[in-house]
């Protein structure tokens, strides 16, 4: 049953679109915490390189969800399901309305709807899928899925590497396609939920995007990442980048032609990004803007 009074407003969008600080003044105008919705910012020792808010942002609300686990919790959607649902419950104890901000939409889709209950999966078989798809590429990675999985892939987001290798774990781990365990039964959840996403022009966005990749590596992403070394073969570590500089280190590239791919790999990211959030008609897309201000207009009845 819902309790009418308690709201979740959700501020979703691409990587460098202005959701952190949209968060902030909007958490701070309705006198809230914020609970992260990055699948990478929960993770203490993964910093630069995933745009964790800064000391200062942290510290002008309460955030749930950010440097709250190690990189060898290996979290997945459905542990943030039940931990987002436990955070929510602490949040509504206090306050009438919270803010989710991030821009992984499957945690949003498990905080807001649920995901369906998955078996596990062998441990062994997926450090070793991840390893290969780093030594042999997205290429690779199709190709495999095509031949194991070929009905997954017909409908699959083709260049989306974490979508490909989860299908690729759960087939060799149990036999059987990841599409098999899909109910997509909708869960009931205690509170209103309000959907609202940011939109920037593509060519703005990815210029933002050059620049928070140039910003990172001046701020010490590389030395970031060379004491991850030890950590690479996590499933955490897996993104968009470290993966490139872990292959600049191994001498595979130029550190220039791995910042120029964390930017194009950022820019694809975003792209998979705003086509995730476009599929849910639930969302209101508002431009960067002005957002808090048109959030408010909108929820004028929880003020």
């Amino acid at each position: 049953m819902k309790q009418d009074h308690k709201h979740l407003i959700v501020l979703a969008g691409p990587t460098a679109s202005g959701k952190t600080a949209t968060a902030i003044a909007l958490a701070q105008t309705l006198g809230t915490a914020i609970l992260s919705a990055d699948s990478r910012q929960c993770y203490r020792e993964m910093t630069i390189g995933t745009a964790k808010p800064s000391p200062e942002e942290l510290a002008a609300v309460p955030h749930y969800f950010i440097n709250s686990h190690s990189i060898t919790d290996n979290l997945n959607a459905g542990d943030f399901e039940r931990l987002g649902l436990a955070y929510a419950q602490e949040l509504f104890a206090r306050r009438d309305v919270a803010v989710v901000c991030g821009g992984t939409g499957l945690y949003i889709q498990a905080l807001c709807s649920g995901i369906d209950e998955m078996p596990p999966v062998n441990k062994d078989i997926e450090a070793g899928l991840h390893q290969l798809y780093q030594e042999n590429g997205l290429a690779w990675l199709q190709a495999t899925t095509r031949k194991e999985d070929p009905d997954f892939f017909a409908t699959a987001e083709q260049d989306n590497p974490m979508r490909l290798l989860r299908a690729l774990v759960f087939k060799r781990s149990t036999g059987k396609s990841i599409l098999h365990f899909r109910k997509g039964i909708k869960k009931e959840r205690p509170f209103h939920i309000h959907k609202f996403a940011l939109d920037l022009p593509r060519p703005v966005l990815y210029q933002r995007i050059d620049q928070r990749v140039t910003h990172m590596m001046a701020e010490g992403l590389l030395d970031e990442v060379r004491q991850l070394l030890p950590y690479r073969h996590l499933k955490s570590l897996n993104t968009v980048g470290y993966a490139e500089l872990f292959a600049y280190l191994d001498g595979r590239y130029s550190l220039e032609r791995a910042v120029e791919l964390i930017k194009q790999h950022t820019r694809n990211y975003a792209k998979r990004q705003l086509t995730w959030f476009r599929k849910d008609p639930e969302f209101e897309w508002l431009p960067a803007t002005g957002a808090v201000q048109a959030i408010i207009a909108r929820l004028q009845h929880l003020r």
